[in-house]
């Protein structure tokens, strides 16, 4: 730090590499380098992206995945099946599903999942919103594909409880997606098998 206690404009960068998810403090110093060492138009086109994509981007109306259209690619197209509904934890496992080829139906994304350690309950997911597109009686099946975790478990018995009476058929992804994964990593073939044999709850 300077005299001043202000970090100089490389520490800056450093430390604001380093808040972003799975970055440490070696890989955050060698991006900050990087963009040291980029051209000016790289650097602006870069600096460009980061304010266009946040001024530009919001949640889905419908299904509440990123789009920078309202509704969504995915909700617009009339092709898609409207009477199953995939619900999944983040934007990256809705990516990752239609990656794979393996879903044609549509999506609601939760943004997270139950965790009291963590302090998220279930009012701060988009639970009520998934709720409420289920009253039109054109849905017919719920496939929950909330990771394979105690969280994502605890997410998908809550749903599942709160599903069960409107007489909506609930199933849940199958094997093939191991124990503790995250299903934005997992390989598309793995997750066409888990789509294919999901169960019943």
């Amino acid at each position: 730090m300077n005299d001043s206690g202000i970090k100089n404009p490389i520490q800056r960068l450093i430390s604001i590499f380093a808040k972003l998810p799975g970055i440490g403090e070696k890989t955050a110093t060698r991006l900050a380098y990087y963009i040291l060492k980029s051209p000016p138009e790289f650097v602006r086109e870069f600096g460009g992206a980061l304010a266009d994509v946040k001024e530009r981007v919001s949640l889905c109306s419908i299904c509440s995945n990123f789009s920078d259209k309202d509704p969504c690619i995915i909700c617009r197209d009339p092709r898609r099946d409207k009477t199953t509904i995939c619900v999944v934890e983040d934007p990256s496992d809705l990516a990752a599903i239609e990656k794979s080829g393996a879903y044609r139906g549509e999506y609601h994304v939760l943004h997270g999942v139950i965790s009291p350690l963590d302090g998220v309950s279930p009012e701060d997911l988009r639970i009520k919103e998934l709720l409420a597109r289920l009253s039109n009686g054109v849905v017919k099946e719920i496939i929950i594909a909330t990771n394979p975790s105690a969280e994502g478990d605890a997410t998908a018995m809550y749903i599942m409880q709160a599903i069960k009476p409107l007489g909506i058929k609930v199933t849940r992804i199958a094997s093939g997606v191991p124990i503790g994964g995250d299903i934005e990593y997992i390989d598309q073939v793995t997750i066409s098998r888990a789509i294919e044999a999901r169960h019943e709850l």
